[in-house]
């Protein structure tokens, strides 16, 4: 059904690692594309009494403004050194995460595959989940949420508004929605971390979570943990309803691969599949937990 590669997750003590064995909490992160089921795993994972999961935060745009107040050109810049930077930055996730009093803490965002040579500089020991799904059904699933709510634009798209063909391309833009989360996908599975990357892709997790959460916790290096797969929950109305797309991060109960037909035109669907670089497992030293690739239009 998958094909798994998975590595020695056993790191060297470093100073860097006593300083993160000594903060409040373990930190570590879940990314990807979207619609590709990081709500799922965060609303799997939160069943664990040790374990803080949720939707996106909004911590990844503030370590980006921060850094960017810090880097050079800035005035701020010049009167810091960089364990200072270090120092500003570690503080903000603690900061961030202060009152929360999971031990183990999952921060939510598509710009952390971007940022895997940050996380392994602030935590070491940190790991990156990055939920995925064949490209065609991205767009499917995005393009599904333009259509149930047939009253208004949504954000999703920014101006590209007019058809599936111009939503489509603004979403796979550089700065759309897939597109940067693409990208940023792409640079950590060919990256100098990429052994502290772990993909998934959302067929597999919605279809056999009991398999998939095992190899999750062994990439962690966490003890098992007992899932409940039939009393799965999450929802965000008000964030969604901000957004012109009700019900995106609506969770059912029951995890379970749902089997439909695309919406979306065939030219259109041909035209992204074949995208699934993840699956050449002898490119990257990325984990990998990928299904075998499939033709039909059918998911």
């Amino acid at each position: 059904m998958s094909k798994t590669k998975t590595k020695n997750t056993t790191t060297t003590t470093t100073n860097a690692q006593s300083k993160t064995l000594a903060s409040a909490h373990r930190f570590h992160f879940i990314s990807g594309l979207p619609r590709s089921g990081s709500t799922l795993l965060a609303a799997i994972l939160r069943q664990n009494p040790r374990f803080h999961a949720s939707m996106t935060s909004g911590l990844g745009s503030l370590v980006n403004g921060t850094m960017q107040m810090m880097s050079p050109g800035s005035e701020v810049a010049l009167t810091l050194e960089d364990g200072q930077r270090e120092a500003v930055l570690r503080g903000l996730f603690e900061s961030f995460y202060q009152n929360n009093d999971r031990d183990v803490i999952f921060d939510t965002n598509r710009i952390w595959t971007s940022r895997m040579p940050l996380l392994q500089a602030l935590f070491p020991q940190s790991k990156v989940i990055a939920c995925v799904r064949d490209l065609p059904w991205v767009v499917d699933s995005l393009e599904r949420r333009s259509r149930d709510n047939p009253y208004h634009f949504t954000r999703l798209f920014g101006q590209g508004q007019g058809t599936v063909y111009s939503r489509a391309e603004a979403m796979m833009q550089h700065e759309g929605i897939i597109g940067r989360a693409y990208s940023g996908l792409k640079e950590a599975f060919y990256g100098e971390q990429a052994q502290n990357l772990l993909i998934v892709e959302y067929e597999l997790l919605a279809k056999a979570p009991q398999k998939i959460l095992p190899l999750v916790y062994d990439f962690l290096g966490e003890p098992d943990f007992e899932h409940d797969f039939e009393q799965v929950e999450f929802d965000a109305p008000e964030f969604d309803e901000a957004l012109g797309a009700t019900g995106l991060h609506t969770v059912r109960p029951k995890v379970e691969l749902q089997s439909r037909r695309t919406i979306l035109p065939p030219d259109l669907f041909q035209k992204f599949q074949d995208m699934n670089f993840w699956r050449d497992l002898n490119a990257s030293e990325a984990n990998v937990i990928a299904a075998q690739p499939k033709d039909k239009r059918k998911g």
